[in-house]
């Protein structure tokens, strides 16, 4: 007869009562890999993919609800959370449905996952993650660093996230806009999360606890992709919305992976916020992104509405259920990625940007005035097609590359970032992954052997001293040549057909730079402004 499996629980010392869940079903504490397998498909929510990824199907929510989203207005966050950015709950209404959703619970069986958020010690978050979802505790202990087997036993959460994907808010009663709801509560450390399968909502959830509890501490808080070269001192770091390349391109053979979305900076260097990675896997190509397909068919792997056939094969050209297809998967699988997660200052700062006007440069040096400009404005483009109404390129700014997960003014990170650059004394760099020699769909994509070497080139050093050129309308510097790619490509007003044309495209993304960045101005430095490209 097989041994019952061990589970390892702190309940003796900070148990679910704590949390108001003094009554439910089963409750299984931090259950492995295997374990939380078997229990997902005993419950029927996942299947098992030929080479061992697990499928799952998240419903009508295939991405995140940034709507639904509220942080609870009280004494600790009135006056600290930009709320023009953040959607606001009152305390009572967070009671009212804190109480509702422990109701829920009396009779469901519980899965619990105790993890740390942080791989520096000294700036890690304890986090507990209660939910209903066997898959769900598999997503949290793939996503987050599990701590050694001793620990756990007298793990005490310094946030907790409960959630039901299940349940569901009223909003006459609740005070929310939907029947869906992700609440942050920073005065009782607590997380609600319901209305939701999608599991990308756990995962975001610490990070905006993290964004407002670390920058308050003097550690910059990044949604960022990092590696370094020969050494953990040969740091670099990639900032960059979905779609510009973030994770393809740190993912790089000859560098060692730190982490692939989010990460602090301290004045002793950068260290991953997770123990995981959670990649786009939508038309994944095993020769442009070989590390990330093989993590498609692990075990481990949890694959969020990826298509799956009756024989058990992968789909991930389908879209059938969403673009945004997703793979989660433990940074221990990567062969190159360091385990600890640390890593010294950076010195390169890339910002990836995928310009669908084709106006930009494939590379261009930043000042650090011109570093503060571009983070705060986080500019990328989208096209058609990938958005219902959306038939030509439209541009999208979001704030330090991640507004969504901002409880803070942006220019408290930027000014961060500032001394961070001034401290390390790296090097900052723009790269187009986007179009040029016309906008989109008359021009082309950057193809990523170019956008590959070139960042090379900016890791390597050999830009730095090269001969550079004065963009007339953006100001930054750019480069004559990059060995290895085409002279033309480097000057895109000179890859269009028609220069007139580039040189209106041009003038109007700037002016749409200028009036994006007059939400900031007021906090801004002369210095800072000055920065704004020239119309």
């Amino acid at each position: 007869m097989l041994e019952p499996i061990q589970e390892i629980t702190a309940a003796s010392l900070y148990g679910l009562e704590v949390h108001g869940l003094r009554e439910t079903g089963a409750v299984h504490w931090n259950l492995n890999t295997a374990a939380l397998y078997e229990h997902a498909i005993r419950r029927r929510e996942a299947m098992i993919a030929v080479g061992g990824a697990l499928v799952v199907n998240t419903g009508t929510h295939t991405g995140r609800s940034p709507n639904d989203k509220y942080i609870v207005r009280d004494a600790e966050t009135e006056n600290v959370v930009w709320w023009d950015n953040n959607k606001s709950l009152d305390p009572l209404a967070f009671d009212h449905l804190h109480s509702r959703m422990i109701e829920y619970f009396s009779d469901k069986e519980v899965y619990v996952q105790d993890c740390y958020a942080g791989a520096d010690p000294e700036h890690r978050l304890n986090v507990r993650v209660i939910t209903e979802f066997a898959w769900h505790s598999l997503f949290a202990r793939t996503m987050f660093i599990n701590p050694p087997h001793d620990e756990l036993l007298t793990f005490m959460p310094g946030f907790t996230i409960i959630d039901a994907p299940f349940f569901e808010a009223d909003p006459a009663r609740d005070g929310t806009a939907s029947s869906t709801f992700i609440v942050i509560n920073f005065s009782r450390k607590l997380v609600l999360i319901g209305g939701t399968e999608y599991a990308g909502e756990i995962k975001k959830s610490v990070f905006t606890v993290l964004n407002y509890l670390l920058p308050r501490r003097g550690v910059l808080s990044m949604h960022c992709s990092a590696n370094y070269g020969s050494s953990p001192d040969d740091a670099a770091l990639f900032f960059g919305l979905s779609g510009t390349g973030k994770t393809t391109l740190s993912a790089d053979p000859s560098r060692t992976l730190i982490g692939d979305d989010e990460h602090g900076w301290s004045d002793v260097g950068i260290f991953n916020f997770e123990g995981g990675c959670y990649a786009k896997v939508i038309r994944l190509s095993p020769i442009g992104e070989p590390e990330i397909y093989e993590k498609t068919s692990r075990f481990g792997t949890v694959l969020e509405n990826v298509v799956i056939d009756p024989t058990r094969h992968l789909d991930l050209d389908s879209d059938h259920f969403t673009e945004n297809t997703r793979a989660a998967y433990a940074i221990e699988t990567i062969s190159n990625a360091d385990q600890a997660g640390l890593a010294g200052q950076p010195r390169s700062v890339i910002f990836l940007t995928a310009d669908a006007f084709g106006v930009l440069p494939p590379v261009a040096r930043l000042t650090p005035e011109q570093a503060m400009f571009h983070f705060i404005s986080g500019y990328t483009a989208k096209v058609a097609g990938t958005e219902r109404g959306v038939t030509e390129p439209k541009t999208t700014f979001s704030a330090c590359f991640g507004a969504p997960f901002l409880p803070l003014h942006p220019m408290t990170y930027a000014e961060l970032l500032r001394e961070r650059l001034n401290h390390a004394k790296a090097d900052v760099w723009l790269i187009n992954t986007g179009w040029t020699g016309g906008a989109y769909g008359v021009g082309h994509r950057m193809s990523l052997e170019h956008t590959r070497t070139i960042v090379t080139a900016v890791l390597n050093g050999s830009l730095k001293n090269g001969g550079m050129r004065l963009d007339p309308i953006f100001r930054f510097q750019v480069p004559l040549r990059v060995a290895g790619v085409p002279t033309s490509l480097l000057d895109p007003r000179s890859t269009w057909s028609d220069p007139a044309a580039y040189d209106q495209k041009a003038a109007e993304l700037a002016r749409k730079f200028r009036d994006n960045f007059t939400k900031y101005a007021d906090h801004a430095s002369p210095e800072v402004a000055a920065a704004a490209p020239r119309v």
